[in-house]
């Protein structure tokens, strides 16, 4: 199907797609319908993984994967609307590869893997490998999205984001962190999401408390290579990510403190 129209754009519930084909931003020769691909559609546990269908939507991964993957459930909750959550896929936002893609945070946090198919086999590439730069990815031509793997939580998980409105917003700025891993990741503040490697380091011989948050705060915020647009200053973004990383934290110490 693919090999046979590389050309073409595949499309499942087309949130994101639908928006750059109607502002004439793209003009394929050709869409790929995937919703018949019933396999793309479900979702399975193997060893303390759980392979996620391209085609499961944000509103399954809250209902049905929230206690396993809370970073990623807290994710969806905030993407559009209902409607949106009810048709927008975890593997639309991985093909589009937006710095802004609420997915993708929790996904690099925990140490995702994306596994991508075509007539001749498959392979899986580290979620921070596959997303090469803004809405660039490492899928060859004749690849699709088939699913991505994503680790059972080991310890809170948390994400977070500041819009210019409440809800239905694309993020000015986004913060997901993984206590289990100790990994982090920072949205729409790079080309695409970056990972605060010496807050991480920082995290891994802290102890709770609100210096540490602070601390860790200042660190994820200088992690961050923020631009000015129109949703926001790159200094704003900066302070916000500050802000996010150690309110996170904190939920993080405490929900740990609790079990």
């Amino acid at each position: 199907m693919r090999v046979a129209h590389p050309e073409a754009l595949p499309i499942w519930g087309g949130t994101d797609v639908m928006v750059e084909l109607n502002f004439a931003r793209k003009r394929p020769e050709a869409l790929l319908d995937l919703t018949r691909v019933g396999e793309l559609a479900r979702w399975s546990e193997h060893d303390g993984w759980f392979r996620i269908g391209a085609g499961v939507t944000y509103t399954r991964v809250i209902d049905e994967l929230g206690p396993q993957l809370p970073g990623l459930a807290l994710a969806s909750r905030t993407v559009g609307s209902p409607q949106i959550r009810n048709r927008g896929t975890i593997g639309g936002n991985l093909g589009s590869a937006s710095p802004a893609g609420d997915a993708l945070p929790p996904l690099y946090a925990a140490g995702a893997e994306v596994e991508l198919a075509s007539a001749s086999g498959s392979r899986r590439v580290p979620v921070d490998e596959f997303v090469a730069g803004p809405k660039r990815t490492a899928l060859a031509p004749d690849e699709l999205i088939a699913a991505v793997w994503v680790p059972a939580a080991s310890g809170p998980q948390q994400f977070a984001k500041v819009g210019t409105r409440n809800a239905m917003v694309i993020a000015v700025c986004s913060f997901a962190l993984d206590l289990g891993t100790g990994r982090t990741c920072i949205g729409s503040a790079g080309p695409t999401p970056l990972r605060a490697h010496e807050a991480e380091a920082f995290l891994a011989g802290a102890e709770p408390g609100a210096a540490a948050a602070a601390r860790f705060g200042e660190l994820v915020a200088a992690a961050a290579s923020p631009i000015d647009d129109v949703r926001g200053t790159a200094a704003y973004r900066r302070h916000a990510l500050g802000v996010l990383a150690r309110r996170t934290l904190t939920w993080a110490w405490e929900e740990r403190a609790c079990v």
